[in-house]
């Protein structure tokens, strides 16, 4: 969220944000809205106090006086009767109107409708050159007898899917590869809640904007999670920290949840786009200085770009345009990794600043050395998130035996183990006749 005099004073800033991310956002509603809710708020004050006073004052008057006095509080009340559900209904819109205000990006954000227009930053490692014809994801996942989709549609539906064996192993290797490497860059690790109330999505900016996309617990009031970012950040919701204990830097394991609402008919082959995932995440949070901001940024990025080359995926840094980055988001790197079966670099991270959008709508804070309290900056980017990243491992790593080479870095977390051979099918056995 904005501040409210930020909007006042920067309105063509701030309707040019709109423009650049391609939203729909009427900002002259809402300052129009904004005048109301003050007309209104100074009016009813004004009304609250005249009775309050008049009615401290009724005990003490006689005669004339008196009947004057409970006439003017009788006629205040029924005007306080009429103006008070329309401030609440004008406070209702203007705060809606505030939800959806975006963040403005960056001056470096390029212009763009989609992810076609990403502007190459980097590029490492190149795309193999098979000698023979690869199979895409899904192919070698079965062969590898590492996945099955059909089993878990049958009880779960679409988008749903089973690891098992290798499959499960190298998951397992690629979390605790992530976690190792992120403590060792002093990160602290955290396993959160993956079921959170409507304050921690709207509070990091999921809600409202994206809120067809999460799964939501009726009976309970609850949401699945579909990035642990929530949980991360609304850890320090309504809280005042100290400007010494900055910056905070957390990697936190969860499982994630996704509609995919408006992903229907689109990468529905593979675990490309599913409902459920498993993700390390990593979040800061930092003083409220860009320039610090652009240095956590930074360092949340060369992380993950650390770990693919460890991995030995070949992938590229891009710049995300205006209409790739969302609602919050000052700046955003995507990290596109190889993908023979699409051809393609495709996002598997994902690095935001987002300054003190989210910080305002949860109430983070911390006391300045100053002595005067400000905003939170907060940061997130992907570390590992599969089975997605399980693509690029399957499909660049794939031997023409049909076998998937384990990157050197997981063997040693995978008993050793070099390669995942494909399984051979048992034959049916022939019945012998009487």
């Amino acid at each position: 969220m904005l501040d409210i005099a930020f909007i006042r004073n920067e309105t063509e800033k701030v309707k040019e944000a709109v423009r650049k991310k391609r939203m729909h956002v009427d900002i002259d509603e809402l300052l129009a809205l904004d005048e109301e809710v003050r007309r209104l708020r100074t009016s009813v004050e004004q009304m609250r106090a005249d009775r309050n006073r008049l009615s401290k004052e009724i005990p003490r008057l006689k005669g004339e006086d008196k009947d004057q006095a409970v006439a003017r509080v009788k006629s205040i009340k029924e005007d306080l009767g009429e103006m008070e559900p329309a401030l609440r209904k004008t406070e209702e819109r203007f705060e809606e109107l505030m939800l959806s205000v975006p963040n403005p990006p960056a001056d470096e954000v390029p212009e763009g409708d989609s992810d076609d227009d990403n502007v190459e930053v980097r590029k490492f490692g190149e795309p193999p050159a098979f000698d023979f014809k690869p199979k895409d994801h899904l192919e070698l996942a079965e062969s590898l007898d590492i996945l099955d989709i059909p089993r878990a549609v049958k009880f779960a539906g679409a988008r749903f899917y089973c690891l098992k064996n290798e499959g499960a192993q190298l998951e397992f290797a690629l979390f605790k590869f992530a976690l190792d490497f992120l403590i060792s860059r002093g990160f602290q690790p955290m396993i959160v809640p993956q079921l959170v109330r409507r304050e921690a999505m709207v509070g990091t900016g999921f809600f409202p904007l994206g809120e067809e996309d999460a799964f939501f617990i009726e009976k309970d009031s609850l949401y699945l999670i579909g990035t642990s970012e929530v949980s991360l950040v609304s850890y320090h919701m309504d809280e005042i920290l100290s400007e010494k204990e900055l910056p905070k830097h957390y990697c936190g394991y969860s499982t994630c949840f996704r509609r995919e609402a408006g992903s229907y008919g689109r990468d529905t082959r593979g675990f490309y786009r599913l409902h459920q995932f498993n993700k390390v995440e990593q979040v800061c949070i930092c003083v409220n200085d860009p320039e610090v901001s652009r240095q956590e940024h930074a360092l949340l990025l060369s992380n993950s770009e650390a770990m693919m080359q460890a991995l030995g995926l070949p992938h590229r840094v891009a710049l995300a345009c205006g209409a790739e980055i969302g609602q919050g988001q000052v700046i955003k790197h995507e990290i596109e990794t190889w993908m023979p079966s699409r051809q393609k670099y495709s996002e598997t991270h994902s690095c935001s600043t987002l300054h003190e959008f989210q910080a305002r709508r949860l109430k983070i804070r911390y006391r300045a050395a100053d002595g005067k309290t400000r905003f939170c900056h907060t940061l997130n980017n992907t570390a590992i998130a599969s089975p997605r990243i399980l693509i690029p491992i399957l499909e660049n790593f794939q031997n023409a035996d049909g076998s998937v080479t384990i990157p050197e870095v997981l063997r040693p977390l995978m008993n050793g183990m070099e390669r995942i051979e494909p399984k051979k099918k048992k034959k049916k056995k022939k019945k012998i006749a009487d």
